[in-house]
């Protein structure tokens, strides 16, 4: 994560405001930044979605194609995540500096679509033990202003929204070989049940006190938190510890407790404004790759 410098006394005022409820920009400690989406971005791809979060600015694109499925898990597809942190999100991210974060944020998504109860990849499969789609995320972080786990997880969820797998069907066997055939029509398509993917919720521990939704300037003013995937039914499905600090077990408990109840509002807020953006689809996009 981006770091930058503070002063003794500009760590005080931070310290002092979270203790007090009141944030440098006005907010409580469990108040996010407001959130500006827009979707279907990216023409070439099967999903896009672009998610402002203050500061931090993330394009998220989903490709869809056929695979052969793992050995492990015949019946099913699978979902791919990679991370490219732009060198001009941050001075930090310059050269090979944003590869550890990068590939510590696709880690931990991995780890939280891994329960079956997020997402059914069972409807990615084609052909048992043959075929399956394969939806490869390929997250751009343009712009890094705090709390980027979670602007990604809400980015990588609206794209999953979004995303539209071809209809397809098994045509008569040639031999041993059967054979796919594609629809031809680019409206015969069919969408995931993204409801229950994560969202990710940062919680930060400044002082005796936590947070939701650091900025870049609270995250340096912390040594310890943690980052909870939290699916759209409430359930926990990862819980990764960031910061070199400590936390005692009773703030742990509590921190899970009130991750749980933040993501499940976040996760409802998201959907809200997914069904707002595809109620005014039809309109002409405003977005950058337009």
């Amino acid at each position: 994560m981006a770091e930058i410098l503070l002063s003794e006394a500009e760590k005080a005022f931070i310290h002092h405001g979270v203790q007090d409820d009141l944030r440098c920009d006005g907010r409580t400690r469990l108040d996010y930044r407001p959130i500006i989406l827009e979707t279907g971005l990216v023409s070439n791809a099967s999903g896009s979605s672009r998610l402002r979060l203050a500061n931090s600015d993330v394009l998220v694109g989903v490709k869809v194609e056929l695979a052969s499925p793992l050995s492990e898990k015949p019946l099913e597809g699978r979902l791919e995540f990679f991370v490219d942190c732009s060198a001009n999100a941050t001075p930090e991210f310059e050269g090979r500096g944003g590869e550890d974060l990068a590939n510590e944020i696709c880690r931990f998504l991995q780890m939280s679509y891994m329960s079956g109860d997020t997402i059914n990849l069972a409807e990615l499969c084609v052909l048992a033990g043959q075929q399956c789609w394969v939806l490869y995320v390929d997250i751009l972080i343009l712009e890094c202003g705090g709390n980027l786990y979670d602007t990604v997880s809400l980015a990588v969820k609206s794209a999953l929204y979004t995303t539209q797998i071809p209809s397809i069907k098994v045509a008569t066997m040639d031999g041993d070989q059967p054979e796919l055939e594609l629809s031809e029509d680019p409206y015969d398509t069919k969408r995931l049940n993204t409801q229950n993917v994560p969202c990710l919720v940062t919680l930060m521990k400044i002082g005796n006190h936590y947070l939701v939704d650091p900025t870049t300037e609270e995250e340096c003013c912390s040594s310890s938190g943690v980052v909870v995937a939290v699916s759209g039914t409430k359930k926990i499905t990862a819980v990764r510890k960031i910061g070199s600090g400590s936390l005692h077990p009773e703030s742990l408990v509590s921190m899970l407790k009130t991750a749980n109840e933040v993501g499940a509002i976040v996760n409802k807020i998201l959907m809200n404004k997914l069904l707002e953006e595809e109620r005014v689809g039809k309109t002409q996009k405003v977005g950058f790759m337009r």
